[in-house]
């Protein structure tokens, strides 16, 4: 896993409209991710349309991030949660559970969905991943967002 933070992309004219839905089980962590996501919205699309919903754990993104994507209610939408794993399966079924349901939501809707459910080893993991600057997970997504609306955007401009 590279180190690098992704280039930022490119901002283009327009209303741009996300949303994150966050997981509230590790708060702190998950916090750390949305307030970096927002924070990179902000200096990069200071008028974009930034909605946030919470859920009670990375199991209930899926079902948030499908009524958003089958409304059109966003140009894309972050999915942003922390799995720390334990001592059995559950962390590693849990991901996999929300991954495969991420990605048939967002084939099947046309919307970007960003995977940002984070399966980490440790708390030491976390902290480097959604509190740090060097490799902020959150400010990631966004930039991945914003770069997928744009791709979207052009693609919808030449339809």
């Amino acid at each position: 896993m590279s180190n690098a933070p992704p280039p930022r992309p490119r901002v283009v004219a327009g209303k741009r409209r996300f949303v994150i839905v966050s997981s509230k089980f590790n708060a702190g962590y998950v916090q750390g991710l949305v307030d970096h996501a927002t924070d990179e919205f902000r200096k990069r699309i200071p008028d974009a349309d930034l909605t946030c919903y919470q859920v009670p754990g990375a199991f209930e993104i899926p079902v948030v991030v499908q009524d958003i994507a089958a409304n059109n209610r966003a140009d894309a939408i972050l999915a942003m949660g922390v799995i720390l794993k334990g001592h059995t399966e559950h962390a590693e079924n849990l991901g996999r559970s929300v991954t495969n349901a991420l990605q048939r939501i967002a084939l099947k809707q046309g919307v970007p969905v960003i995977h940002c459910v984070l399966s980490l080893d440790s708390e030491e993991q976390a902290r480097e991943r959604c509190l740090e600057e060097n490799i902020n997970r959150g400010r990631e997504a966004a930039r991945a967002a914003i770069e997928i609306a744009n791709v979207m955007a052009d693609l919808h401009a030449k339809a």
